[in-house]
């Protein structure tokens, strides 16, 4: 009966397997993008109260890490951000940014309010491109729920291209290599795991989300955060490797820390 009930509340752990090495990611980096995203207007209301509350999230296509993220304007249906970004470019052929505007919510999911798609190879390179965005239902050009009026967004972008004898910048390097630890296995080496955020975490009453990490055996967690589904953890874990880790991968885990005499909550359906 106990079980049963926890069920009910939640929908943890959800799992995911990360390769460690990418034998496909073969692509070196050959230039930065800079966005600037200026303003959004004509916004339409998604609260049944009040305005909404919007920002943007901003993700280039073929790379793995999160996305970024605006700062929230509250009450504005014409917010003015003139927020900047950087993206390392390893494809200027085929990568594209994909551009969300959502309606923050205090409790509850973030309703998206509209998006955009803009690819690289339209842009000059070296050469600053400002434009206004119509805001989309979805992607597809011929969806007739696109022909609704959502609102724009306003961005200014600049490709740079590398040149032949110039590095990626020291902030956005991935791939500096470092003298190895002491006590690093011959032909092994250290891996750094670095668990950054979760966004629309599952479960209607879960509390005090936590990650939890597998690798051939050892574990790693991070500290619970209370009370949140959007959890932000930004900590580190090393995982010492007596070969490099061709073959394998990490488990990944997000948990619920019960509160009070509650244990550890696991009940749930893994997903690949």
């Amino acid at each position: 009966m106990i079980k049963e009930q926890v069920a009910n509340l939640y929908l943890w752990p959800k799992t995911l397997e990360v390769p460690i090495l990418d034998q496909r990611a073969t692509h070196k980096p050959v230039g930065m993008l800079h966005v600037k995203v200026v303003k959004a207007t004509d916004l339409k209301k998604k609260d049944m109260m009040g305005k909404s509350d919007p920002y943007v999230k901003l993700k280039l296509t073929g790379e793995k890490l999160p996305s970024k993220k605006t700062t929230v304007k509250l009450s504005n249906l014409n917010p003015e951000w003139n927020e900047e970004f950087n993206f390392v470019v390893k494809d200027p052929e085929s990568q594209v940014l994909e551009l969300s505007v959502y309606d923050w919510e205090k409790v509850g999911s973030h309703e998206r309010m509209g998006i955009q798609a803009y690819h690289l190879k339209e842009l000059t390179p070296s050469e600053t491109k400002s434009f206004t965005l119509n805001l989309l239902k979805t992607i597809d050009p011929n969806d007739p729920q696109n022909l609704k009026p959502r609102g724009q967004i306003t961005l200014e972008m600049t490709y740079n291209p590398f040149k032949e004898d110039e590095n990626l910048p020291a902030d956005e390097e991935d791939s500096v290599v470092e003298k190895a630890p002491e006590g690093t296995p011959a032909g092994g080496g250290l891996l750094v795991v670095r668990v950054i955020e979760a966004e629309d975490v599952e479960g209607k009453h879960h509390t005090n989300p936590y990650v939890r990490l597998l690798l051939k055996g050892e574990e790693r967690k991070t500290k619970p955060i209370k009370k949140n589904r959007d959890p932000r953890w930004d900590q580190e874990f090393e995982f010492m490797l007596e070969d490099p880790p061709v073959n394998d991968k990490i488990h990944v885990e997000v948990m619920s820390k019960g509160s009070g005499l509650a244990l550890h909550s696991r009940v749930g359906v893994p997903t690949p």
